[in-house]
């Protein structure tokens, strides 16, 4: 379907060459201070047309606010908003009025529906992430706000290209048989999940924060505009600052929110989180994360191949975790493929497209993440506001119950209000 989230709810509209794409946000708190130019920064770092590396189309994406909001103020009622298609070319779509297109939807929507959109990739072109992005830069601006939350995701691999941070590990006959790994990833990397922030990512029109690599990622993905070709890559996100205790176990894991709203990002195949594989070849003595007391006398961990996560609730650490993109499935090569009535055929085509996606994706991660954090926070908070009217628990032994609860303490420290 297209909506997302319990009581952060967001539903988008519209396909890549109809006249508007957009959303409707339900559920996003009263008295939020708000404007089109909140959301427009991020909508800015996804738009195409913005450098050399992505797609020519030009689309200013500019946000029109149409609900919700007055005088500036959100009024805890759904919030309306709009983008324009302005640069529309349908025309250069004609070839898939006889051939479903290698790697598209095309021929899945068309299977599903028994129609499907003349042009473009319809609603699963990315064009459709614009409302989604908008809608996390309201849930954005909120968690940061209430609780100093920092979301910040960045570009870590392209094609065979990556960013280092992980351990090397050792090879030779008895790389099998080693067990001495101490952590998958660097302490440069650790530290970067803790300091990097946008301005760091958005330095090199790649988004990746490491400038040796940035460099050969922009040779790469050159190379692959060259040959008329694409290339995949990876993303990671951190979100810090998330209060302990999110999630709903079984099922709506908050490990398995991301998951479900990572995966519903167009071009993606992969996600990991915490240690991923990587802690599938680490003993558990090694894996487990001790824990720690923290200076203010909170539970911490001392090392965090959870990922910010345990038993699919949040511990209070970074969370983290990557998203594998795919080669985008558009490219201006000519392809032998079948036509809708089977018989072989070559597609050449047209249309303008990127030739690496994950730079103008980074602010789509980041978007989500923040639309998953924002509906469990709230489902949390009622949850908590639920059993605070309700005498305290005095039958059990002090171990097994918390003080009397509270809605869950925002920070208190003054943040920026456009992002980390």
């Amino acid at each position: 379907m297209s909506t997302f989230g319990t009581l952060f709810r967001v539903t988008t509209y519209g396909e890549s060459h109809c006249a508007s794409v957009g959303a409707i946000i339900d559920g996003c708190p009263p008295g939020l201070p708000l404007d089109a130019a909140d959301i427009q920064v991020q909508m800015n770092r996804r738009r195409p047309g913005q450098s050399n590396l992505t797609t020519p189309r030009n689309e200013k994406d500019a946000i029109q606010l149409q609900s919700g909001i007055e005088h500036g103020v959100t009024l805890g009622t759904p919030i309306g908003l709009f983008v324009r298609n302005e640069d529309q070319r349908p025309h250069d779509y004609s070839e898939t009025d006889l051939y479903p297109r290698p790697s598209h939807a095309d021929w899945t929507y068309l299977e599903k529906y028994g129609i499907k959109a003349s042009s473009g990739g319809g609603r699963s072109s990315a064009r459709e992430t614009i409302g989604r992005v908008a809608a996390g830069a309201i849930a954005e601006k909120y968690l940061k706000m209430a609780y100093g939350i920092e979301i910040v995701a960045f570009v870590t691999s392209v094609g065979k290209i990556h960013m280092p941070s992980a351990v090397v590990q050792t090879s030779g006959a008895d790389a099998e048989d080693d067990d001495n790994s101490e952590d998958a990833l660097t302490p440069e990397f650790r530290e970067l999940l803790s300091t990097v922030s946008r301005e760091n990512v958005d330095a090199h029109l790649t988004r990746c924060p490491h400038a040796e690599t940035a460099e050969k990622m922009t040779k790469r993905i050159q190379r692959a505009q060259a040959a008329k070709d694409s290339i995949g890559g990876t993303v990671t996100c951190v979100i810090r600052n998330v209060p302990s205790g999110l999630g709903e176990p079984v099922f709506d894991k908050f490990e398995a929110k991301l998951a479900h709203a990572m995966l519903s990002i167009p071009a993606t195949k992969a996600f990991e989180i915490g240690s991923g594989f990587r802690g599938t070849e680490v003993p558990g003595s090694k894996h487990n994360d001790a824990f720690v007391r923290r200076a203010d006398g909170r539970l911490g961990t001392a090392t965090n191949w959870s990922g910010g996560i345990q038993g699919g609730i949040t511990n209070g650490e970074n969370i983290y975790f990557r998203i594998g993109f795919k080669s985008p499935a558009t490219i201006s090569q000519a392809q032998t493929t079948a036509k809708y009535d089977g018989s072989e055929g070559t597609l050449a085509a047209r249309g303008r497209h990127d030739p690496c996606v994950v730079p103008r994706a980074v602010p789509i991660v980041e978007a989500m993440a923040a639309l998953v954090v924002m509906d469990q926070l709230l489902i949390q908070n009622s949850r908590r506001a639920a059993i605070s009217l309700l005498p305290p628990v005095t039958t059990l032994p002090p171990t097994m119950v918390m003080p009397p609860p509270q809605i869950v303490a925002p920070s208190q420290t003054p943040v920026k209000e456009n992002g980390p």
